[in-house]
This record gives C-alpha cells, structure tokens and sequence, in this order.
C-alpha cells in the first residue's frame, strides 16, 4: 500500500516538473509575471521557514530555534557567507539549548 502513494507521488511531482517546462515562452513575456514567478520560491522558503521554527507537535512553540533564526538574520544583514550563516545559528541554537534558557 505504502509503495502505491509513493509511486504515485512520484509520477505526479514528475508531471507537475514536465508541466512547467511545458509552459510556451510567451507566457512569461510579461514583466509582472516575470517578476511574480522569481518571488513565488522566495515566499515558499519563508513559509518553510516560519512553519518549522514556530511550530513543534501541530502547535506554537517558543524555543531556542527563533534564538537561531535572528543570529541568522543579522549574520544575512551583514552579508555573511551563507555557511557562515548556518553555522552561526546552529552554533547560537545548540548554544542556547545547552545553557537550559529555552527549551
């Protein structure tokens, strides 16, 4: 039964991926869609992010992950190297966890 969904899952991410190669030129002419179609992976990024640090068990959670994510805002507001970035806010979050401040 498991192997069903996965197939099934599978054909359907590779026809979605084929349907937007599909797409003819001329729809993406315009400058509005243009601009729309390079924002949309930026505001699904966020929403990840946003999901994953706020919520833990279905529910709102208030832990040392959102410590991590501001180390990780202002090391992006000094254009920090991107594994800098990463590594400074896992380093920050198991920081925080460690010292017991929050969960």
């Amino acid at each position: 039964m498991i192997w069903t969904a996965v197939i099934g899952a599978s054909v359907a991410c590779y026809l979605i991926k084929l349907a937007g190669y599909s797409m003819p030129d001329r729809w993406f002419e315009n400058s509005m869609v243009r601009k729309s179609t390079a924002l949309v992976p930026i505001a699904l990024l966020s929403a990840l992010i946003g999901l994953w640090t706020f919520t833990a068990n279905s529910a709102v959670s208030i832990d040392a992950r959102i410590v991590g994510l501001a180390v990780a805002v202002v090391a992006l507001m000094l254009r920090a190297p991107f594994l800098v970035v990463i590594l400074s806010a896992a380093a920050v979050t198991a920081a925080v966890r460690a010292l017991g401040w929050l969960p």
